[in-house]
């Protein structure tokens, strides 16, 4: 039977698992929880409160800051949360992206940003001799779904060449801190459903991974676990697993939806619709690497090393909003958000199997065509998947709690994309 953790919200009523951390919870000293949106921070009285002031800063202060990807979807967010947040503090912060015209601040002179294609380890060993510095958090990555002609071969130079010469610079410039952005999706075969999976379940890599993307950051994760603490450096590292990324700055999930709901083809989904599936809004996992970059801090400062419970280095968190949501009413919330008040009446139910030929039949079509098509067979899997996380490892151990809800998300997210749209800043959806 499917299993919720405690602490997720759904409207499934389903037997809650055993807590397998519950044992080690009177060793873990979290920061103040932050379950609570953005703006409502600031109203939320904080445990640390009565903390001398200079020891909150101490606690809170990340040093120099170097983003890897930070003009990107979830970089950006990054970037901004350490610039942004009270929570937060950096002597410096800087960006490294392949280009940095897109998603950068207004107030740039508070980044210093550097062009660069991480997999040139001359170039990104010169950067990180110029920025020297303590805490480096890698979200670079192709678009997951990128065109099946040029995907492996840049998959593989991204993804792992150039993750293992972003390591390589660390070791060589004496960072202490690396936070590598991996997938919840090195666990499954991207066929299979997972239930309440947690960082127990193993990789799955080789000829039982169907997703290329999926096996490259698996390979990644795996290089930048292995660098911890190795004997001749003092890098410490550790990877946070996001699974389904969604909000501001998202133009694939929120423009495919939003598509789909100009386009009047909200009447058919595939499926009976019963499938759980864990969606994460971009600030939230924003926030899982800042706390794991603060602990990696905290770890290289501390005499001896922490107890297997409560390790941050080297190991993998995987990071949702905690909240599972069947999979259609997440579309049809996006669409609701968009503009959408049609409900449900009015929608077809395509049993999986037809989805799967209709789905090949749309592949072999533009294949033909010359183009990449739009619906196809991996697509209608995932929509029929049930896939969703237990995160009590990250609950416990980096303390995480999601600051902005799955409906807040929803609701900002698509805000967001017809705001630029309006504005002219992406291209409309017809």
């Amino acid at each position: 039977d499917s299993q919720i953790s405690p602490g997720q919200t759904t409207t499934s009523l389903r037997p809650l698992p055993p807590d397998p951390y519950a044992p080690f919870s009177r060793y873990l000293s979290p920061i103040p929880s932050t379950a609570v949106t953005m703006s409502e921070k600031k109203a939320v009285p904080s445990k640390a409160a009565a903390a001398p002031a200079a020891q909150q800063q101490q606690a809170r202060d990340l040093g120099r800051v170097l983003v890897i990807g930070g003009n990107g979807f979830l970089g950006h967010h990054v970037v901004n949360q350490i610039l942004d947040e009270p929570l937060w503090s950096a002597s410096a912060v800087s960006v490294i992206d392949l280009k940095c015209q897109r998603n950068r601040r207004p107030d740039a002179d508070r980044v210093a940003y550097h062009e660069a294609d991480i997999s040139d380890a001359d170039r990104l060993l010169s950067i990180f001799e110029d920025v020297k510095p303590d805490v480096v958090i890698h979200t670079a990555s192709p678009a997951p779904h990128a065109a099946a002609a040029v995907a492996n071969d840049l998959f593989k130079k991204v993804n792992v060449d150039g993750t293992a010469a972003v390591i390589r610079a660390c070791q060589q410039t004496g960072v202490t801190a690396l936070v590598y952005t991996s997938s919840a999706s090195v666990i499954s075969d991207n066929k299979s459903d997972l239930i309440n999976a947690d960082e127990r379940w193993p990789l799955i890599r080789g000829d039982a991974q169907t997703e290329y993307y999926t096996e490259t950051k698996a390979e990644a994760e795996q290089l930048v676990l292995a660098a911890n603490r190795q004997e001749d450096s003092k890098l410490l590292t550790t990877a946070i697993r996001p699974a389904g990324i969604f909000g501001e700055g998202d133009t694939m999930v929120t423009h495919q939806m939003i598509r789909i709901h100009r386009q009047n083809r909200t009447g058919f989904q595939i499926g009976d619709g019963d499938n759980l599936f864990d969606f994460t809004h971009v600030a939230n996992i924003a926030h899982a690497h800042l706390l794991a970059a603060r602990l990696l801090l905290v770890s290289a400062r501390a005499p001896t090393v922490p107890l297997d419970h409560e390790r941050v280095d080297g190991e993998a968190f995987i990071v949702t909003n905690d909240a599972p949501i069947y999979f259609w009413d997440f579309t049809r919330a996006i669409w609701r958000a968009a503009g959408s008040d049609k409900g449900t009446r009015h929608v077809w139910a395509i049993p999986r199997e037809l989805g799967l030929v209709l789905g090949f039949a749309s592949e072999v079509v533009f294949h033909i065509l010359g183009k990449t098509p739009t619906f196809t067979r991996q697509r209608c899997v995932f929509s029929c998947m049930t896939r969703y996380y237990n995160i009590t490892k990250a609950k416990r151990v980096l303390g995480y709690r999601p600051i902005v809800s799955l409906d807040d998300g929803i609701k900002r997210g698509v805000r967001w994309f017809l705001d630029q749209e309006a504005a002219g800043l992406i291209e409309k959806v017809v």
